[in-house]
């Protein structure tokens, strides 16, 4: 997009029009695109607004071939730490090498500003984005931060999206079946290892608890612990139930880092697996079946998430007319499969 010339043509947008209408100087508005901190957040709200009216796009895009296109693909995430996260990115590398296309990827560690920081580092710079923002309340960082034009998929995001494609794991049926896996076992006393509270995964899993628990056993307390999608939030919840005056049949956490820090815990202080007590995670990564007792999970085919969501991207991308038709109710969920191991035998 661009300004009209007199004679009908379309002339490119530069960073010298957006200062222009923004008041400000051409170094205030390459700063405020690049995210620079030392420019008031007025005012950098102000540049990005008059940036995303005007359509303007860093000098990168404009460098590229003729085609305009940078055959580069951004991926925003909240973290890069973990099997979760690895193998994601080995399912969207490989969709990536296959079409012949690079890849520009970034973390925001679940920090709302630094997630506008991410974004807006990719503006020109790619030609389509894939963002997972699970963190609740992050739904404007697409509006304040991308050009509407840029082709956008959102994995397992809580973000409205405008009608973007969006691509989730059916999180809160995943949960369900896990319960009625240890209901149906036997189990009656089944204490659950939350994830962190503003995450969108985390809530629907604690929602599919809670409701297994409500329908199959009216009137049992929930047992719920803390904690944040790691190892040692997984072992201080483990020290927990072993220290409680009563213990649980079985302990499911909201992922597999969470369960085996659990599982390391309780094998510390002396109680065995699975025959004291059980216990089972969810997304299934490639350690939970090579640990000892091999861990009870919810598979989800987390490589196969990354691929299809860039594959997604490409469609979008491919027609732009897509993106506009409405919010996607088409792309259905990614569903887990129950893996029963030694954890829970």
């Amino acid at each position: 997009m661009g300004r009209r010339n007199g004679s009908g043509g379309c002339v490119a947008v530069t960073i010298k029009d957006v200062a222009r209408q923004a008041n400000v100087s051409v170094a205030t508005v390459s700063r405020a695109l690049n995210g620079h901190e030392n420019v008031a957040k007025a005012v950098r709200e102000r540049v990005l607004h008059v940036a995303n009216q005007l359509r303007y796009s860093p000098h990168h895009a404009a460098r590229s071939l003729s085609s305009r296109r940078t055959h580069t693909i951004g991926v925003v995430l909240p973290d890069l730490y973990g099997e979760f996260f690895s193998e994601l990115m080995r399912g969207i590398d490989q969709v990536a090498r296959e079409r012949r296309l690079h890849l520009l990827v970034s973390s925001y560690h679940g920090n709302p500003e630094e997630q506008g920081e991410a974004l807006r580092a990719m503006r020109g710079r790619v030609d389509g984005l894939l963002l997972m923002s699970p963190f609740v309340g992050a739904s404007a960082s697409l509006e304040q931060n991308l050009s509407p034009a840029m082709p956008v998929v959102l994995m397992n995001s809580d973000v409205p999206g405008d009608g973007k494609p969006s691509l989730r794991v059916d999180n809160y049926g995943g949960a369900r079946a896990m319960m009625d896996h240890l209901l149906g076992a036997g189990h009656r006393r089944i204490a659950f290892v939350a994830g962190p509270e503003d995450n969108f995964d985390a809530r629907e899993r604690l929602r599919g608890y809670r409701d297994a628990l409500a329908e199959r056993l009216p009137g049992a307390e929930p047992w719920i612990l803390p904690g944040d999608f790691d190892e040692a939030s997984g072992h201080r919840a483990g020290g927990a139930l072993f220290a409680a005056p009563s213990r649980p049949d079985a302990v499911f956490a909201a992922n597999d880092m969470m369960a085996l820090g659990c599982l390391f815990a309780l094998s510390q202080a002396g109680l065995r697996v699975p025959q004291d007590i059980r216990i089972a995670g969810f997304d299934d990564i490639p350690l939970a079946r090579y640990v000892h007792p091999s861990l009870t999970t919810m598979r989800v085919d987390i490589a196969e998430l990354g691929g299809r969501a860039l594959r997604l991207l490409l469609d979008a991308a491919a027609d732009p007319a897509a993106g506009e038709a409405g919010p996607r109710e088409d792309v259905a969920p990614l569903v887990p499969q129950l893996m029963v191991r030694a954890s829970t035998a």
